[in-house]
């Protein structure tokens, strides 16, 4: 903490003496020793003095304390020395010094609060729901450990380095020794605190530190004063010292003073003797002067010190991190302080509380986000959650003073009305219920809500300034163990004690709640625990009228086949957590914490120590049933939350909030091992869950919008399932819809007036987390497929239950693919009726993906075929006879067939003749149909499927035909005509290519194009075949190619050997090269030659200089075609000429042509 250099006024006060004015109090000691005497702090035994400090149990004093010892004990607790001084006109020394002695605090968790952040000592459940905890958890608080001022200071101390230890009063001060570091000399800090009633007031470190904790120095000097009171020199307060002194006394201390320190003090000292020396002074108007040393005055706050500019500065450096360097983590570990605070019922907590809510408020990026209209990020929204719950807990102290809860409301208000002031869900403007009023009532009651206020996370606060603790069935509850009424016969929906005479408390659950909270936060564990039952006990009955209600209207409610939802503010997900308020209250009460600290000697030795936990069945509270302990409410609790139905709210952090809520709950549950009590409270409640219609989230009839009970529902079924298997599948099989994605599902009951009709109108809902809420349906499916395995029946039920409820391709296929683990598990044989669950659900994730877009498509198909012959070969013949509810044409023949029929399937499936020629004509029937319906993907899979059976072959080739003409491209038709090729098919790869040369058209700049290649092939199958299908093919090509270089290249091909001397598998052949002068060769020659001349027209008319060279080449590529004509030589000169008379323009160009060419 950043210490003052200078003390504040409250411990300045005037102390005056008889003599000095008329206003003057009356002399106030009676004896004493000598001028400037000490003493040490001497008091009772050391046994007695540890006791009273804590450090021993009680009863274990070696003899009692003296009645001087606990009433000068009890005075300094509770009065300010100016109001003792003022009440007695004499006050002995003896009983001044034990006073004094008796005003420095005597507990070292206060220093420990005021020096330290939580780790892990203090319970962190304290927060609503435990959110706050030390992060990081054990290791890492063990990490920080040493470096908490604290700690430092304990070492400090142990390691001798507090000396000079002097009380003066209220005063005290010394030195503590830093040792040498590596890189550090030793350095001696001057520390001096100020105390009143117990408390720090002030503290003054030379160490120059800066931070919201009190440094190690002022820790080693407090804990010194604890621990080792005996050796501390004590002193009454100075001006107790100085009216001992006589003149010529005063003006040697005075003169000495200013010796000893004349460089520092002369200046002062010599203004305030002339001020003195001045009749007309300001300081001769008041009576007496002031002493540090003197202790508080009447009007003084008492209050630990707490450095509200370094909070401020710590809060504001934080938040400008943006929860970057850990800020988030120290911003949660102020809320825990706050916490901390609250509990020790230190009124720092409510000051150190509106430091950090001013400090947020005045976060730029606050406005900044409502003009760009985005939301704050996630960790960010939580902070502000907590900040509106720890007002909560804060104006619903139930000891504040009035005037104290005022000051907050007008500081609420003040707040609230700010137009960035962040609202309770996360700025979607969601009309939730008042506090006050579990539904709206009366005439407002179906106004539109956006004409109401936004509620703001200050809104519940500002309501809770209304609520009092006044009322006289909530004081009995909360003050008695005993508060009983057994003749109370009162039946009626809200009476004040059930059939067994205990009392409820009829509240709108989270605010009563929020009482609970609020009692634990400011220390009140056992009425927070006594309210916590009565609440719990309320809903039990509750639960249990609804039942019957539900009941009485089961029928006329499942024939209308709809409902309206009951609750529209659910419990979990809620702003205040309810729940996991009640939830941690029991589960406090039955923690078995065998080292929990009676005196702070244990408390500072087990500080940072995270103990794992452990939870007993203790001993029953008076208003439970036989059996039942904190422990078994607590999950009841926990159940009956979970299980609530209640509606989705609106946008996206309230409905990620649900979520996240729901998850921390069960992960609480989790940690609680299951016996047998336990098991029939979860059997009750899954039973009311599964019977309690729309009362219950597990009703045979819901609301559409409801929020999902999947994971709840997993949590229940693996809870439940070792136990009653039939309740846990019933459970989790009615858990599995999802009505928000059924277009037929119930969206309310709009047939008569209900307060919900107008909040929530038909509409479809806009579900944020829809994605991870189908996840967790999937969670949970698997969950049930991997525990029914090799049970035929369940597998059956829960199969149905995902192809009706489970809409989502994806997750299908995630638990297709767990089944097929699960059914395949290399420890043991495979299940069968898994395999076929598996498969089964492969199928429909195959239906549902063929006729839309999904980039998985491709791994699903070959999944399953994978699937179905770990299945069998029925399996696979089955999805080829039906391959088109399932498959593209392209995936059936060149994933499925062609994966079927390789011989790794058939060494897998172990098949013999008869079955492979079964399953061969399976694939070539399909592949056939995929042929006729998509030739141009299927013609070459078809054809390679079929080429072991010659009928299925020509088939094929008929069907190539048949397409070539109109559907298939020159590309696809080159590539099958490669195929018939490799095959050994020459004359119908050569008609298939003829084919292809027909669809095909190259302009003159298309030298680089793909089809040249194929264009080229089809040329030397031609040649390869002879004369004649050479002739036939040159007339297609001068047709389809028109670039000169191509065109040249056919012709040189063509020039080098003779037609049909390739692969003519013994036709006889002439062998004579053929003539450039006669067909069909002359064509191609006339056809190059023009190519030639108009791709040299075309480039002449764009060419620029840097493309000149680059032309001459070409000119020279056109020559040699040119000399291959008997007249070419006559024809290539012509052509040259022409260019020189037209393009004469171009005098360089034409320049480099004359040169080259002549």
């Amino acid at each position: 903490m950043a210490e003052r250099g200078q003390l504040p006024p409250a411990v300045k006060r005037l102390c005056c003496r008889p003599g000095y004015g008329s206003g003057c109090r009356p002399g106030q000691r009676a004896g004493g020793a000598g001028p400037g005497s000490g003493a040490l702090c001497a008091g009772p035994s050391s046994a007695a003095a540890a006791a009273a400090l804590g450090l021993l149990p009680l009863g274990k004093t070696q003899s009692p304390e003296s009645l001087l010892d606990i009433a000068a004990r009890k005075v300094a607790e509770k009065w300010p020395f100016q109001r003792v001084e003022e009440r007695f006109e004499r006050i002995p020394e003896p009983v001044q010094r034990r006073i004094v002695y008796w005003s420095f605090p005597r507990s070292e968790r206060e220093i420990c609060m005021y020096s330290s952040f939580n780790t892990g000592a203090e319970d962190p459940a304290a927060a609503p729901g435990g959110a706050v905890t030390a992060p990081g958890g054990a290791a890492d608080a063990a990490a920080d450990e040493n470096r908490l001022p604290f700690r430092r200071g304990i070492a400090l101390l142990d390691g001798g380095c507090v000396d000079n230890v002097l009380q003066v009063g209220f005063h005290l001060s010394g030195t503590v020794t830093e040792p040498a570091m590596q890189s550090e000399p030793e350095t001696v800090c001057s520390v001096a605190i100020s105390f009143d009633r117990c408390k720090i007031t002030s503290v003054t470190c030379s160490c120059g530190n800066k931070d919201i904790f009190y440094c190690a120095h002022v820790v080693a000097l407090s804990l010194y004063r604890i621990r080792k009171p005996d050796q501390v020199k004590l002193h009454l307060p100075i001006s107790e010292t100085l009216f001992q002194m006589n003149r010529d006394q005063l003006q040697k201390f005075v003169q000495y003073l200013i010796t000893v320190h004349h460089t520092e003090v002369l200046p002062t000292a010599q203004k305030l003797a002339d001020e003195i020396l001045s009749q007309n002074s300001e300081i001769n108007q008041v009576h007496g002067a002031p002493d540090p040393t003197a202790g508080a005055s009447i009007d003084d706050e008492n209050c630990w010190h707490l450095d509200e500019e370094q909070v401020q500065e710590q809060v504001k450096l934080f938040l400008s991190q943006g929860g970057y360097h850990g800020s988030g983590k120290q911003l949660n570990l102020l809320f825990a302080k706050v916490r901390e605070m609250l509990k020790m019922r230190d009124s720092n907590g409510a000051r150190m509380l509106t430091l950090i809510t001013e400090q947020f408020m005045a976060d730029p990026r606050l406005s900044l986000w409502r003009q760009q209209g985005t939301a704050m990020t996630d960790k960010y929204r939580q902070l502000w959650d907590e900040l509106g719950a720890l007002w909560m807990c804060i104006v619903l102290n139930p000891h504040c003073k009035l005037e104290q809860k005022a000051s907050w409301l007008k500081q609420l208000k003040k707040w609230n009305s700010v137009d960035v002031c962040p609202w309770e869900d996360g700025n979607h403007g969601n009309e939730l219920p008042n506090l006050t009023n579990a539904l709206p009532q009366g005439a407002n009651a179906n106004q539109d809500s956006s004409n109401r206020p936004h509620r703001t996370v200050f809104t519940r606060a500002i309501e809770a300034c209304d609520l009092h603790w006044q009322d006289s069935h909530l004081q009995h509850i909360i003050s008695s163990d005993l508060y009983t009424n057994y003749c109370y016969h009162d039946d009626t929906e809200n009476s004040l004690f059930d059939s067994h005479g205990w009392p409820l408390w009829h509240e709108h659950v989270p605010t009563a709640c929020a009482r609970v909270d609020a009692l634990r936060s400011h220390g009140y564990p056992r009425e927070a625990l006594r309210l916590a039952i009565a609440i719990v006990n309320t809903l039990r009955r509750q639960q249990q009228k609804q039942l019957e209600m539900f009941r009485a209207q089961k029928k006329e409610l499942l024939h209308r086949g709809v409902t309206s939802i009951t609750n529209l503010e659910g419990w979990v997900g809620h702003p205040l957590d309810p729940v996991g308020t009640l939830f941690s209250s029991l589960m406090e009460a039955c923690r078995v914490d065998d080292e929990s600290f009676h005196g702070f000697s244990d408390f500072t030795e087990n500080m940072g120590q995270c103990k794992s936990l452990e939870y007993q069945h203790l001993p029953a509270h008076k208003f439970l049933e036989e059996g039942e302990s904190y422990l078994t409410l607590a999950v009841e609790v926990a159940l009956i939350g979970l299980g609530q139905q209640r509606i989705m709210p609106d946008g996206l952090y309230a409905q990620e909030k649900v979520c996240r809520n729901e998850e921390q709950l069960i992960s609480k549950l989790q940690e609680i091992e299951l016996d047998d009590t336990l098991v029939k409270i979860f059997r009750k409640q899954a039973v009311f869950l599964l019977e309690a219609g729309p009362y219950s989230g597990l009703g045979e009839v819901i609301h559409r919008e409801s929020v999902p009970m999947h994971t709840f529902a997993k949590y229940l079924f693996t809870s439940l399932l070792p136990h009653d298997a039939e309740l846990a599948y019933k459970t989790a099989l009615r858990a599995m819809r999802l009505l928000v994605l059924e277009s037929t599902a119930p969206s309310g009951d709009m047939s008569r007036p209900h307060h919900i009709a107008s909040v929530v109108p038909n509409r479809y809902p806009r579900w944020f987390t829809l994605s991870h809420i189908e996840s967790q349906q999937c969670e949970l499916a698997s969950t049930m497929l991997t525990a029914a395995k090799g049970d035929v029946r369940r597998l059956e039920t829960v199969l149905e239950s995902i192809q009706k409820n489970i809409h989502s391709s994806s997750h299908i296929f995630k638990l297709a693919q767990d089944a097929f683990k699960i059914a395949t598990l290399m420890d043991s044989l495979p299940d069968i009726t898994l395999l076929k669950v598996s498969l089964e659900l492969g199928l429909q994730v195959m239906r549902m993906t063929l006729s839309t877009l999904n980039w998985r498509r491709r791994e699903m198909v070959r999944w399953l075929v994978t699937c179905a012959t770990e299945v069998g070969v029925y399996a696979l013949d089955s999805i080829m006879q039906n391959w088109f509810t399932l498959f593209t044409p392209t995936e059936a023949t060149s994933i499925v067939a062609t994966t079927v029929m390789s011989n790794s399937t058939i060494v897998r499936l172990h098949l013999d003749c008869h079955q492979q020629e079964k399953l061969a004509g399976s694939a070539r029937t399909l592949a056939l149909q995929c042929a006729m319906k998509d030739p141009q993907n299927c013609a070459l899979s078809a054809l390679t499927l079929c080429e072991k059976d010659h009928i299925a072959f020509e088939t094929a080739y008929q069907i190539v035909l048949d397409a070539a003409t109109t559907g298939m491209s020159y590309s696809q038709l080159f590539t099958i005509a490669r195929y018939m090729e490799h095959r050994g098919y020459p004359m119908r790869a050569y008609k298939l290519a003829t084919l292809a040369m027909t669809h095909l058209n190259l302009s003159y700049n298309q030298d680089t194009h793909p089809a040249i290649n194929d264009v080229l092939w089809a040329c030397a199958l031609s040649h390869s075949l002879g004369k004649n299908e050479l002739a036939a093919i040159i007339p297609l090509v001068v047709k389809s190619v028109k670039c000169a270089t191509v065109l040249s290249d056919i012709l040189r091909r063509c020039t080098l050997t003779t037609p049909g001397m390739v692969g003519l598998h013994g036709r006889r052949n002439s062998g004579k090269l053929m003539s450039l002068d006669k067909a069909p060769l002359r064509q191609l020659l006339d056809a190059t030659i023009g190519a030639y001349i108009n791709t040299t027209h075309s480039r002449l008319t764009h060419i620029s200089p840097r493309h000149y060279s680059e032309f001459i080449e070409f000119l020279s590529k056109a020559r040699e075609t040119f000399l291959m004509a008997h007249d070419g030589h006559i024809q290539f000169t012509q052509f040259i000429d022409n260019l020189k008379q037209i393009y004469k323009g171009k005098k360089k160009l034409m320049m480099l042509v004359r040169e080259r060419f002549g």
